[in-house]
């Protein structure tokens, strides 16, 4: 999906472009966005004998629901239970986690 947001549209080649090394073979790229466009996320259109596909959804709304259903699946749906793990693995320090108690307590002072 981050190849299809940075390119907006485009067909299979130009997402690969976007990609970098290493490359995925072209048949198993262009079987991951028909999936994609399967599930939503992606939507195509027919120009000739090309299709062109672009994003169906904002990066922001596929994150929500791909981490709401990490979160779900993994970790009893409780978010503390995906901070507790990422702390026992040592993948985020004390002070991130001082900056993430200092944006949950900034938007709690919101009206």
């Amino acid at each position: 999906m981050l190849a299809v947001w940075k390119t907006g549209e485009g067909n299979i080649k130009s997402f690969m472009t976007a990609l970098g090394e290493p490359l995925p073979p072209y048949t198993t790229f262009a079987s991951t966005i028909k999936n994609l466009e399967k599930k939503g996320f992606v939507q195509s259109r027919l120009i000739g004998s090309a299709h062109i596909y672009s994003p169906a959804i904002s990066e922001e709304i596929y994150k929500q629901k791909f981490l709401g259903n990490v979160v779900k699946d993994y970790f009893e749906n409780s978010y503390k239970e995906l901070v507790s793990f990422f702390v026992s693995k040592n993948k985020i320090s004390a002070e991130e986690l001082k900056e993430i108690i200092g944006l949950i307590e900034g938007k709690n002072d919101k009206p």
